[in-house]
């Protein structure tokens, strides 16, 4: 498994890495992925909207209403049936694209768990209205799905009555059938949205719109195809007949064929057994976790900043249990935490300059804690030595960092960008550690922990709490979101740095009142 999932991830960063030759970072199709099966979506819901104002349910009325819209009214209503078809199809291909990314980024375990089983419920329920979607039609391949299906669910206990004998002759079938088919394809997909709204009930701030550019792009390419190569029907069902060639689709219908090759004993058992396999994958095998973050009362003045920047929603602010006059305190589900860290850098308390006391924030990772991140820096800054000292915070998810150790290059893991406190960049360049400051992660708008890279952005920026003080000089701090595959430009970035710190020479704080700070005297009181 572990190879299967290091193949996916590279398939992805190098896709990722394509398409940011052509879209910039916020409208990168597989970095939207989720966002747009919401956007198709709408698309589906509001083209079978239409498209249901002239469908007819009876049986030899459905195929020539079908038809009206394709032929006579193709400007409209058979530009609307099409789109309904391709943006289905969209829909199913961004969700498997999303399914494979996040098995890929082992996102689906441990806590994740939630999210993966929600989504292969959505996905199962998508598909059934998809085939659904098939039948009303009521054309030559309509019938056929018609025909397996229905044996293929006669090997179910769970029928009085054999289902398929409704499709022996013409005289079998009524209209009944196409207005429960209708049903079945409107209700479905609603009992799909209450999955979707399930599946993103562990996330905080989630994308379910995608960037207006991206959805003007797919809307109108979704149009072009759709007036290009119009979905059309395959000639009327007719039940005093055996359906014989038909243009199969592929893309929804290719198990038919195995249906009808082997017993509904062997196919049934091979559905069950891939369904129970997908779902028992984020336990096989079992994940070693790290242990969720934790909060320190004697430390936490229930500021709520660590619940406001939490991606999963696993931070809550409760009443106050100590006795001490704050508001709130700060409460970890460990049930949703995945020990991101980006609450610890959220954290006023989370700072290194403080030796009076032990370094514990209000908030932090037991395996993963600021202190040890204050003591990886401190011994990277006395390793290193050269004219352009540089340090680099690199996230273990992008990966790339570890690599650039160098005899002037200090390197210290961060389980994300955002666990950084930005106190961190000052406390490394005042106290001399290093000349300079490169924060390393994931791709642009690609972070592993959703909001890490976005956070650390905005405190640097001074747009989001904690800020990066005012005194520390901006030209020596550099961000490079390089992702995985970034190592070269990772190298190429870090040698710019250098040569700009050789430009500007040792670091020289500034004392409050502007002036340089004279030898042995504090500046980061």
């Amino acid at each position: 498994m572990g190879l299967l999932k290091r193949s996916l991830r590279a398939c992805f960063d190098s896709g990722e890495r394509f398409l940011a030759l052509a879209f910039p970072p916020d409208w990168n199709p597989l970095l939207n992925l989720g966002a747009l099966g919401f956007f198709f979506y709408w698309i589906v819901t509001v083209s079978g909207i239409y498209v249901y104002i002239f469908l007819d349910t009876g049986v030899t009325q459905a195929f020539a209403s079908v038809e009206y819209m394709t032929g006579e009214q193709w400007y409209a209503a058979g530009l609307m049936r099409s789109l309904h078809r391709y943006a289905s199809d969209g829909l199913v291909a961004v969700m498997l694209l999303h399914m494979l990314r996040e098995f890929a980024l082992d996102r689906f375990r441990g806590v994740r768990w939630f999210g993966w089983a929600t989504g292969i419920a959505v996905l199962l329920l998508v598909t059934i209205a998809g085939i659904s979607g098939y039948w009303l039609v009521w054309d030559r391949l309509a019938q056929y799905v018609a025909i397996v299906s229905t044996e293929w669910l006669d090997h179910l206990p769970f029928f009085g009555q054999p289902i398929a004998r409704n499709f022996l002759s013409p005289e079998t079938l009524d209209s009944r059938f196409f207005t429960l088919m209708i049903f079945m394809h409107i209700a479905v997909p609603l009992i799909a949205l209450v999955g979707l709204w399930l599946h993103l009930q562990r996330v905080t701030k989630p994308r379910i719109n995608p960037p207006m550019g991206l959805a003007v792009g797919a809307g109108l390419s979704l149009l072009m195809l759709s007036a290009v190569h119009p979905a059309t029907s395959q000639g009327a069902a007719n039940l005093a007949q055996v359906p014989g060639s038909v243009g199969l689709d592929w893309f929804y219908l290719g198990a038919y064929p195995l249906l009808e090759t082997f017993s509904g004993e062997v196919t049934w058992s091979a559905a069950l057994a891939l369904l129970v396999i997908m779902g028992a994958i984020p336990w096989l095998p079992p994940m070693k976790r790290q242990r969720p973050a934790a909060v320190d009362l004697a430390n936490c003045n229930g500021c709520a900043r660590c619940m406001n920047d939490c991606p999963y929603s696993a931070i809550t602010m409760q009443a106050r249990s100590d006795g001490r006059p704050f508001e709130g305190e700060a409460v970890v589900d460990p049930d949703l935490c995945v020990a991101c860290g980006i609450c610890a850098g959220s954290c006023p308390t989370s700072t290194p300059f403080r030796r009076l006391s032990d370094l514990v924030p209000g908030i932090d990772l037991p395996d993963r804690s600021i202190a040890a991140i204050r003591a990886d820096a401190d011994a990277e800054g006395a390793r290193i030595a050269g004219p352009a000292r540089i340090m680099v915070f690199g996230c273990i998810n992008a990966g790339v960092a570890a690599a650039c150790r160098a005899a002037d290059v200090g390197v210290v893991s961060l389980n994300c960008t955002g666990q950084l406190p930005p106190s961190f960049i000052d406390y490394v360049i005042s106290r001399k550690l290093a000349d300079g400051v490169l924060i390393a992660g994931c791709r642009e708008n690609g972070c592993h922990n959703r909001f890490g890279a976005r956070w650390t952005a905005d405190r640097l920026a001074g747009e989001r709490d904690p800020y990066l003080r005012a005194r520390v000089p901006r030209a020596r701090v550099v961000t490079l979101w390089a992702g995985r595959l970034g190592g070269a430009g990772l190298r190429r970035e870090i040698a710019a740095l250098a040569t700009r710190l050789a430009l500007l020479g040792p670091f020289k704080p500034k004392s409050p009142f502007g002036r340089a700070v004279a030898q042995g005297e504090r500046a980061d009181a």
